[in-house]
């Protein structure tokens, strides 16, 4: 697992929940469970640094590192939509953004890409992008971002015709190939979900041990992030795997919860006063987890 991307998950499961602030070596000593060095680690924050997702303080000899305004705007969006257990309700509506970026900034059409699948739209042509969600604010703060006001059109419409909306959906994604990825998600996970959930209950695992994969599901689920478009029931075949993905990935999370949750506070005490975190945080069940 790739080490900028474990931080991210990190920040996003533990740290953002307590103060969003966390010392290099305690860092550190969380990835070493995962079998990151510490050079390893340094450059991977520093990366982070330089590309504007965390900032970094120094107290005395310590270097502490939180998220900037930036990163905590992409750890809110992602965790709302890992953690969301059902679909969205349909307004019957699709957002269409169109644009005509020159060739001279394409690096930034780019990046405007990368970002517009990662939110969760489709593609009907190479610059005709469409979403059944609610992203009006995304797509204002891309253009912000990105400066390009002058090369972009958005629309908020309803498909006429002369085919259905779910005609739209198997035009701009793959839905077989990622009820596929859910697939595997179920075949793999319910096995160790069991085999866990067995060891838990005869006092076989450590909280390191389930620190490990609580990450590592966190981990691999979120990946979906970059695959499923996230949508509405409406527009989704019969045989949805998500669902059921979703299900797995709570009641397995939940199961770690607690001896991870430990785990974590221990080693983030050796560096860090331990924030008061929100009184409605409960360790058995993650802020973001909706019925």
């Amino acid at each position: 697992m790739n080490t900028r991307s474990m931080i991210f998950t990190l920040y996003g499961d533990y740290i953002s929940h307590y103060g969003n602030k966390i010392w290099i070596g305690s860092l550190i000593r969380l990835l070493e469970e995962f079998g990151h060095n510490s050079q390893s680690v340094r450059a991977a924050i520093s990366r982070m640094n330089k590309q504007g997702w965390v900032q970094a303080e120094k107290f005395g000899n310590k270097s502490y590192y939180s998220l900037t305004e930036r990163g905590i705007k992409r750890i809110q969006e992602a965790g709302k939509r890992i953690f969301k257990l059902k679909p969205e309700n349909w307004d019957g509506k699709w957002r269409i953004l169109m644009y005509t970026i020159p060739e001279e900034i394409r690096s930034v059409r780019d990046e405007l890409r990368k970002e517009l699948i990662w939110s969760g739209f489709g593609t009907l042509s190479n610059s005709c992008w469409i979403s059944p969600i609610s992203l009006e604010k995304q797509v204002y703060d891309l253009v912000e971002k990105y400066e390009i006001k002058t090369y972009i059109d958005f629309f908020i419409a309803e498909y006429d015709g002369p085919h259905q909306n779910n005609s739209l959906v198997s035009r701009a994604w793959n839905l077989e190939e990622i009820n596929d990825k859910y697939r595997q998600f179920i075949g793999e996970y319910s096995q160790k979900y069991i085999i866990d959930r067995s060891k838990l209950s005869k006092g076989q695992m450590t909280d390191a041990e389930c620190f490990v994969e609580r990450a590592k599901l966190v981990h691999e689920y979120r990946k979906f992030l970059f695959f499923d478009p996230g949508l509405p029931e409406e527009l989704l075949p019969e045989e949805w795997l998500g669902n059921h993905a979703a299900s797995l990935f709570s009641n397995y999370y939940k199961e770690l919860a607690e001896p991870a949750s430990r785990f974590f506070e221990m080693v983030f005490r050796d560096g860090n006063e331990l924030e008061e975190k929100d009184s409605s945080y409960n360790l058995m069940d993650h802020p973001y987890i909706t019925d």
